[in-house]
């Protein structure tokens, strides 16, 4: 299936540093806006809004392609690290940083034509934006608030664990222009402590 954004796509595979990063813009500026439109009224809410790190939240576009594009960018990138994703997921990825805080998380299916949730994804939509994730300071408790005072269900009954040790929860969430999108809340473990020093 054709993606609106293919060309665009394309753009971050290229040799060219400034078409690259134009690309990303574009891809960036599309998720953030078709988000931010779908979950306005969550910023009224004030301990929300804390927990989502309003009003400068962290927030990355997830982008699903096909393998064969995945390795492109990725090349075309540096070669950047791939997330540690855990077993039972179906997904590869490796996040990209680009100037003015445009962030993307460029994900693929391990198995192409599968039931996992990248490969349904590309199979009925093409490549594109899939997702857009916020970082979260406690993802329980803004699940807890989307569910009691916005009447929002996660996609998993508990919390679970996401790519690199992060815990995560999904909401699918009408957009105002009909369709939905698919918002991530996502932690960051926290960095283990250095042994403290013994004294000799």
């Amino acid at each position: 299936m054709s993606s609106p954004l293919a060309s665009t796509i394309a753009g971050l595979a290229s040799a060219n540093p400034s078409e690259r990063n134009a690309a990303a813009e574009a891809i960036y500026r599309v998720g953030r806006a078709s988000a931010e439109a779908a979950v306005s009224a969550w910023w009224s809410e004030s301990e929300l809004s804390a927990l989502l790190l309003v009003p400068s939240p962290v927030v990355t576009v997830g982008l699903a392609v096909e393998r064969a594009t995945f390795g492109r960018i990725r090349v075309a990138n540096g070669t950047p690290r791939l997330a540690e994703v855990p077993a039972d997921q179906d997904a590869e990825e490796f996040e990209l940083h680009f100037p003015e805080n445009v962030l993307l998380d460029v994900l693929t299916t391990r198995e192409p034509g599968g039931s996992g949730a990248i490969a349904r994804y590309l199979a009925k939509f093409g490549e594109g934006v899939q997702q857009v994730e916020f970082r979260c300071t406690n993802v329980d408790r803004a699940t807890e608030i989307l569910k009691d005072k916005f009447d929002v269900k996660p996609v998993y009954p508990a919390t679970r664990l996401g790519a690199d040790g992060t815990r995560v929860n999904f909401f699918l969430v009408p957009s105002p222009g009909g369709g939905k999108v698919l918002i991530e809340f996502y932690d960051v473990p926290a960095a283990p402590q250095a042994p403290a020093a013994t004294a000799q």
